[in-house]
């Protein structure tokens, strides 16, 4: 394997496989190196969803990009982690090359999207097919969609007979984990046709209240959203469905590799190099990666002296005690940030688009029984199926709220949940996930420092 092409140093990577198993040459050098090479600040990122290593190293090339120079008497040292996950092609990256033109619409997986697939779901290279077939003709008949969420199901291994195995939950009732995915194992066609309004309705920037007056049934009203807001086809919500699977899929690979993978080894470091200070950053779902390694860390270890969450892609109550819709239930992480010997600090925007409308209509779907034709437009379904990315950490007493700038300015927590609204910076990138990807920037980085106390 060679070497990462990336502009800091010392710089490792660390590749870890969907159980959390550790690359063993990359894990014993950087143990072996990091005291020797005199580092006392490790910072450890990890990329959200990339469809391959070549994207994660640009990511963290660009993004480790200013640390030298912000902090040029620090004893730094960076790693990149690689994990297996996948973002599809038609999801712009600011300042970044795309894998596919701007101008490439519909339905049809391109063939980066197609590549991703296979490479972080081996040996269903005939599943696949199959479902870019499908999306490529496009059937007329809803038994063809509903053929359709079958082998998405099958694709990311759901079992109808088993809910809830497939997927990890971000909050917890006393019965267990809130994590039957209604969206995948309820009506495929309906599914589908509420993914298409919320896509359509985000990208032409219509009115909610005028997008949800117009709607009239689940049988008229695709046709005459279509005339309001020139809606795609119902097979575009076919799409964003297996996206939204994919996405659900790494989710859990997230949690698995940062408990299992990431937080053990981080444990390791404490032994070999008890002065070493460790910095988690983590972007989409690898800030769910980061925050999972706090739970998998070996008691009594304190070397972690902050967590960054950048557009972070899960709960914005997995780190509450009790959650304010259901006094039984708490998040999955409740308590966690304990872990951390400094703040544990959480970047959003409300441009996030990916966060603030999809992701709470896919999270309610996926764990709510109720018709999906009762939605209303994402962002009115209230704080219940909200993001961190999209409004920050929620129902943790103490958690301290800032805008950028005064971030910048001011000193930050020594501790605790601290909310930094990004949105100054977070702003750019076209639909449909909005400025999701949009993290690299000097501002974070100085967050990132400024959050570890490293001068």
């Amino acid at each position: 394997m060679t070497e990462p092409e990336v502009g800091v140093a010392p710089y490792w990577e660390l590749t870890f496989d969907a159980d959390g198993d550790v690359n063993a040459r990359q894990r014993d050098r950087l143990l072996k190196e990091a005291s020797e090479r005199g580092v006392k600040d490790l910072i450890v990122f990890a990329h959200g969803w990339n469809s391959d290593r070549s994207g994660a190293t640009r990511l963290y090339s660009r993004f480790f990009e200013p640390f030298p120079g912000l902090a040029p008497n620090a004893r730094l040292g960076f790693v990149g982690v690689v994990w297996p996950s996948m973002r599809f092609s038609d999801e712009p990256v600011p300042d970044f090359e795309r894998a596919v033109t701007a101008a490439t619409v519909g339905p049809a997986l391109d063939k980066g999207t197609r590549g991703g697939l296979l490479e972080v779901f081996p040996g269903r290279a005939t599943l696949v097919d199959q479902i870019a077939r499908m999306l490529d003709q496009q059937p007329d008949e809803e038994a063809a969609l509903e053929e359709f969420g079958r082998l998405v199901r099958l694709l990311v291994e759901l079992h109808p007979e088993a809910p809830g195995t497939a997927f990890a939950a971000d909050t917890v009732a006393e019965a267990g984990p809130q994590c039957d995915p209604e969206m995948f194992l309820g009506d495929t066609t309906e599914m589908c046709r509420e993914f298409a309004r919320a896509l359509a309705e985000e990208r032409a920037g219509a009115d909610g209240e005028l997008a949800v007056g117009v709607r009239t049934g689940a049988g008229a009203g695709t046709e005459g959203v279509q005339a309001s807001f020139g809606l795609p086809r119902v097979w575009d919500g076919a799409h964003e469905l297996l996206r939204q699977a994919t996405y659900f899929a790494m989710k859990r690979r997230a949690g698995t590799v940062g408990e299992r993978g990431l937080g053990p080894l981080v444990g390791r470091l404490a032994q070999v190099a008890p002065g070493l200070r460790v910095h988690l950053v983590g972007h989409s779902f690898g800030g769910r990666l980061v925050s999972f390694a706090l739970r998998g860390l070996p008691k009594g270890v304190r070397n972690v002296k902050s967590v960054t969450l950048l557009q972070a892609a899960f709960s914005h109550y997995a780190f509450a005690a009790r959650l304010p819709h259901d006094a039984r239930g708490k998040g999955v992480l409740h308590g966690q940030q304990d872990r951390v010997d400094g703040p544990l600090v959480c970047c959003f925007s409300r441009f996030d688009s990916a966060l603030g409308t999809i992701y709470p209509m896919a999270s309610r779907m996926a764990g709510d029984s109720d018709s999906a034709a009762d939605l209303r437009l994402p962002r009115l379904l209230g704080s219940k199926w909200g993001a961190l990315g999209f409004d920050g950490v929620q129902a943790v007493a103490g958690t301290k709220g800032f805008e950028l700038a005064d971030a910048l300015r001011a000193k930050l927590p020594v501790s605790g949940c601290v909310n930094i609204d990004a949105s100054a910076v977070v702003k750019r990138g076209g639909a449909p996930s909005g400025a999701h990807s949009d993290i690299c920037h000097r501002e974070l980085a100085q967050v990132v420092l400024a959050a570890g106390r490293i001068r």
